[in-house]
């Protein structure tokens, strides 16, 4: 039996219902709870099965000065004057090129809007390609998986164009090459990020999925072996609806980051860890009127994001559906669509689509691990 199974970033269960993705094809489809974070917690969960609080993927910096990677930079510090010039974006991007070379980071890695003076006390998750074997170690992900099980596999290079990495598996389908496949596509995401709400723009997109969805269904086919065929995703988009400006509520409570607090602030959330015992009142105090809220214990326990250890931070400020920070670490600018948010809200709802009935327990994105095996 060969089992396939296709993820595509951000496709959310309001656009498959909406433009009745596939639903000839692949019958069998649920409604799915989102992991709490973004893409780059998403996918070490799917890789592994595990929640944040085990493979260690919450977000893509934390602060951990003893851990960092990026220590010796502070001699950089000197020389990134004016700030305005370290915050063009061609300038952060070729930056983030050539420190990823220095470094061997093997993963994804990008400096976002992350100010560079702050990087000697920050650590980064993602160091090393994830989707290879030992990528997620000490946690066992798929490759390490499926080598154990002894299957003919092919995991497709996250690096490649989506169009390419849909070809290569399917003519390894119809040279019968495969008995297990995680077919990668990433480009949904970004299109969804600028163009969310747009009918026509997603609608086309969609049916271009839809028709390579196909072409891979005619390779297994063509193979000659039985199969099944699921399509999946981790999260889905949820609009623009305003935004608030933490670092200028920080100052203005008089606040200096390094020596008050340190915090590493997403498009969705701002996690801090205290550096004097006062900053927490005045942190909380700067964000009293902003649209969200604190996490408790209680519900990072069921996020899967606490841990003992306080890694993703001392405390975790959440902004409510469709509310981004900006400026933030992430960039300057807000996106016409996010996600990150509560995953109870509608528009994060992910998918699980199959040509064979939803394996019993696959509600979460935890839950596709156990059902790839």
């Amino acid at each position: 039996m060969v089992k396939v199974f296709v993820f595509i970033d951000a496709l959310g269960w309001k656009q498959v219902e909406r433009y009745g993705f596939l639903r000839d094809l692949l019958p069998n489809r649920r409604k799915i709870e989102m992991q709490f974070g973004f893409s780059c917690t998403a996918i070490p969960t799917i890789l592994t099965g595990e929640r944040p609080s085990v493979h260690g993927h919450l977000a893509f910096y934390d602060y951990a000065p003893a851990k960092s990677p990026f220590r010796k930079m502070k001699w950089l510090a000197p020389f990134l004057r004016p700030r305005s010039f370290w915050r063009r974006g061609r300038i952060r991007h070729q930056l983030s090129k050539l420190i990823k070379k220095l470094y061997g980071f093997t993963g994804y890695f990008q400096l976002y809007g992350v100010p560079v003076e702050r990087l000697p006390k920050l650590d980064y998750c993602e160091k090393t390609d994830l989707f290879v074997k030992g990528g997620l170690a000490p946690v066992k992900n798929l490759a390490d998986v499926w080598s154990e099980k002894g299957y003919r596999y092919l995991i497709s290079n996250w690096r490649l164009p989506e169009t390419e990495n849909f070809r290569i598996a399917a003519e390894a389908f119809r040279k019968g090459e495969v008995d297990r496949a995680f077919v990668y596509s990433a480009a949904f995401d970004a299109l969804q990020h600028d163009n969310v709400g747009r009918d026509d723009v997603l609608r086309a997109k969609v049916e271009k999925y839809a028709d390579s969805i196909r072409a891979l269904h005619d390779a297994l086919v063509a193979g000659g072996k039985p199969f099944e065929l699921t399509v999946f995703s981790d999260h889905g988009m949820t609009p623009l609806r305003g935004t608030v400006d933490a670092p200028a509520a920080l100052e203005k409570a008089g606040l200096v980051w390094g020596e008050d607090y340190a915090s590493a602030i997403d498009s969705t959330m701002a996690r801090f860890w205290w550096l004097k015992p006062e900053s927490e009142d005045k942190v909380k105090a700067a964000f009293a009127d902003f649209p969200g809220h604190w996490l408790t214990d209680d519900e990072m326990k069921h996020y899967g994001i606490w841990r003992e250890d306080h890694k993703f931070g001392d405390a975790i400020f959440l902004a409510n559906a469709g509310v981004q920070f900006c400026p933030s670490d992430m960039g300057v600018k807000p996106l016409n669509g996010m996600h990150g948010f509560d995953p109870a809200d509608e528009d994060s709802a992910a998918c699980w689509l199959s040509t064979v009935p939803v394996p019993d327990g696959v509600s979460r994105v935890c839950d596709y691990f156990k059902a790839m095996l």
